[in-house]
């Protein structure tokens, strides 16, 4: 209890836990809390936490960047990753349109997100500010949860909770991908990496323990058995263990050798999630292949297990051209797909298929949905706004081309050679045409209609 309002007072106590805890040399813990971040002494001294973001919605996977004091989060009911500085009380959308992102892991050498979704199941990466977003893995997931990272040897790890339960690794840029681990495994939440005695930790809340391994799987040894009663989320400072646990709702310790010295640090917590040791050892300086010009790379560095141990990525659904470097200005094939209250488009280039939304607000009821390859412009019906609207391929500049005398717009279709745009109105009974740009309306068929819907063209002939 006594916890400060949200705040200057936030910034005033976490500089004073800071500095605290440097004194103390403890480790200082970040956890994510539902509705809101928080910090504690890692020994457990204070007994009570400290808010660093409130008011959240569903905070469920934390981590941080060190060097430049940022701390991300995955909110489940906004769908989205948020940060914060952690001197500052503000806080801002990285990542939005998201599913059920549970976990969440920093780069902190390449400056990138990597995030796991557990209702698209999928992997994906993005720069620190959401640009460049990419689907790293898409075949094979059932429910990923926690994702972690060993950048200075380029891989990945992630548990995955599904039919198969399963932890597996790839190389950061989604190659050489592995099951490491995949018996004896129920439903491995938290997920570790010991950077220096380079071991894997994992928790399992079914099995109730917390197992540890080499980083290829193999030499698998039990750390805590039987005791637990629902891990969850899983860290590690020098010789200490640290998970939260959703039954005693209560972050507990131990050695990360023996197992011995459990303790527990912290107490009835609303809804504990995920946890970070919040110290820069945790975050150690390595050069790296991308660490020069980017890489040479126009979009995304991404780091490899494989010579010359990393890769040049592009957005979703965009190529890469021959040079291996730089990136197609965009998807070349492209499909678009009005669904009700939103408008996707998918990249026919590559074979992942992934689903973007496009980012235009005020869809009710889209129905049908036609591209204009001149202007770049996406046209589409909307039953419920009565009105016919159009933006960029990006979801940029929307804007109503028709909303008058409209009653049930229903099929579209844009003449590219001419520069018409041609709809049916099952509400009207009519087939009327416009200019690209909204002038010139005229009504072309209003007789013998009863439920126009679709309409096409074949401009080059007419």
């Amino acid at each position: 209890a006594g916890f400060p309002p949200p705040g200057p007072a936030i910034t005033c106590i976490l500089s004073l836990t800071l500095k605290q805890s440097l004194m103390l040399s403890s480790p200082l813990l970040l956890f994510a809390n539902r509705r809101d971040v928080r910090l504690v002494d890692g020994e457990g001294v204070q007994g009570e936490s400290a808010i660093v973001v409130s008011e959240l919605e569903d905070a469920a996977a934390v981590d941080f960047l060190f060097d430049e004091s940022l701390i991300f989060w995955t909110d489940v009911s906004e769908e989205a990753i948020k940060q914060t500085h952690w001197n500052q009380s503000s806080n801002s959308v990285v990542v939005s349109g998201l599913n059920s992102p549970d976990g969440l892991a920093c780069d902190w050498l390449g400056k990138k997100l990597y995030w796991t979704d557990s209702e698209t199941n999928r992997i994906e990466v993005a720069n620190l500010d959401g640009t460049s977003r990419k689907v790293l893995v898409w075949m094979d997931l059932d429910q990923p949860r926690a994702i972690a990272l060993n950048p200075g040897q380029r891989y990945m790890y992630w548990t995955d909770w599904g039919e198969e339960p399963r932890i597996e690794r790839a190389g950061m840029d989604g190659s050489s991908r592995k099951v490491i681990v995949n018996k004896n495994i129920h439903w491995p939440n938290g997920l570790t990496i010991d950077l220096v005695e380079e071991k894997l930790y994992w928790a399992d809340a079914k099995l109730s323990f917390i197992h540890r391994a080499n980083l290829d799987g193999s030499a698998r040894e039990a750390v805590v058995e039987g005791t637990l009663t629902h891990p969850f989320a899983l860290t590690l400072s020098k010789e200490t263990l640290y998970w939260t646990d959703w039954q005693t709702r209560s972050i507990h310790a131990c050695n990360k050798h023996s197992g011995d010295k459990t303790r527990e640090i912290l107490s009835g917590i609303y809804s504990p999630m995920d946890i970070q040791v919040l110290e820069p050892y945790r975050q150690p300086y390595i050069q790296t292949p991308c660490s020069n010009d980017n890489g040479g790379c126009s979009h995304l560095c991404l780091l490899s297990p494989l010579q010359p141990f990393y890769s040049c990525a592009c957005p979703t659904g965009v190529q890469l051209k021959a040079d291996g470097k730089t990136c197609k200005p965009g998807a070349e094939q492209v499909l678009l797909l009005a669904r009700r209250t939103d408008l996707r488009r998918i990249s026919l280039d590559l074979p992942d298929f992934t689903d973007i939304v496009l980012q235009v607000h005020d869809i009710r009821h889209a129905i049908a949905i036609d591209y204009d390859p001149v202007e770049g412009f996406v046209y589409w019906t909307d039953d419920e706004v009565r009105a016919i609207r159009r933006s960029y391929i990006d979801g940029s500049n929307a804007t109503i081309l028709v909303n008058m005398d409209i009653n049930h717009p229903d099929g579209i279709a844009v003449d590219w050679v001419a520069r018409n745009l041609y709809w049916t109105d099952t509400g009207t009974d009519r087939i009327e045409v416009t200019r690209l740009n909204g002038t010139s309306r005229k009504i072309l068929i209003s007789e013998d209609l009863e439920e126009p819907r679709a309409i096409v063209l074949d401009p080059v002939n007419g």
